[in-house]
C-alpha cells in the first residue's frame, strides 16, 4: 500500500480536494518544499512517475484555471506549478516528462533538441501511449478525470483507453471506415502511426480494420471543466 505521507499519496490527495472544492494549500505546500532529491528518490519507476504526474497534472490544470484564470495557451506554457521547489509547466509535464520529451508539433516523432537536463532526468524511461487517455485539458473532447494509484496504474490505464475509445469511435462496417479521436491523429507517433493505432483500435474493440479507412473526428475545445468519472 501507499505510505500516508508519499508523494503518490499526496498527488491523489491534492486531486481529490480539487475534486470536492475544498482547501490543496495544505498539499501544495508539501509539494513545493520537498527537494528535488526526495522527487528522485520517490518516483523511480515508470509507474510511480505516471501515477504522480497524471493526478498532479489533473489537478493542476483545474487549479490554474479555476483560480488563477489561465487559459489556452497559456496555461500550457507558464511556468507556474511549484513542486520540488522548481517551477513546471503543464507542457513540462505533459510532453516532456510524460511523454520522454518528445516535441509538441511533431506529432510524436521528434524528441524536443531544447529540453532541460531537469526534465530528462525526471522524464519516463518508455513513453506509454495509454497516458492520452488519461490527461485533462478542460475541453469537452478530453477523456474525463480519473484518480490514478501505483496499485492499480496498469487496470485503471487500460480502462481509461477502453472507455475514452468506444465513445469516441464510430464504425461504418458496409463503408468500410472508421473514425475515432482527433487526439490519436495529433499524436500518432506515440502510437505507432496509422498503423499502431489501428492497432490500438483492434484490441480495444476486438474487430479487425486492416482494409478500414481511417478518418478523426472534429475536436470540440469548448470549455468542460471538472469533468470527473
Amino acid at each position: 500500500m501507499e505510505n500516508t505521507n508519499s508523494l503518490l499519496s499526496l498527488s491523489g490527495k491534492l486531486l481529490l480536494n480539487v475534486k470536492l472544492n475544498v482547501a490543496t494549500s495544505i498539499e501544495e505546500q508539501k509539494l513545493r518544499s520537498i527537494s528535488l532529491m526526495e522527487l528522485h528518490h520517490q518516483l523511480k519507476t515508470d509507474d510511480a512517475k505516471k501515477t504522480f504526474w497524471i493526478n498532479s497534472y489533473n489537478a493542476y490544470f483545474q487549479i490554474l484555471s479555476n483560480r488563477e484564470k489561465l487559459h489556452r495557451k497559456t496555461i500550457f506554457t507558464k511556468k507556474i506549478i511549484v513542486i520540488a521547489q522548481t517551477r513546471f509547466s503543464l507542457d513540462d509535464i505533459e510532453h516532456g516528462i510524460l511523454r520522454k520529451y518528445r516535441w509538441k508539433w511533431s506529432f510524436g516523432y521528434l524528441p524536443n533538441p531544447f529540453i532541460s537536463l531537469l526534465i530528462r532526468n525526471l522524464a519516463v524511461q518508455k513513453m506509454d501511449y495509454r497516458i492520452h487517455f488519461a490527461l485533462n485539458c478542460g475541453a469537452k473532447s478530453c477523456p474525463p478525470i480519473a484518480f490514478y494509484t501505483l496499485e492499480k496504474l496498469d487496470t485503471q490505464l487500460n480502462e481509461a483507453m477502453h472507455s475514452f475509445i468506444v465513445s469516441e469511435t464510430a464504425i461504418d462496417m458496409n463503408n468500410k471506415t472508421i473514425a475515432t479521436s482527433k487526439l490519436l491523429h495529433w499524436y500518432r507517433g506515440d502510437f505507432g502511426g496509422t498503423p499502431g493505432i489501428k492497432k490500438v483500435l483492434q484490441q480495444v474493440l476486438e474487430l479487425q480494420f486492416n482494409t478500414y479507412k481511417l478518418s478523426f473526428n472534429e475536436y470540440s475545445w469548448e470549455t468542460h471543466l471538472e469533468n470527473y468519472s
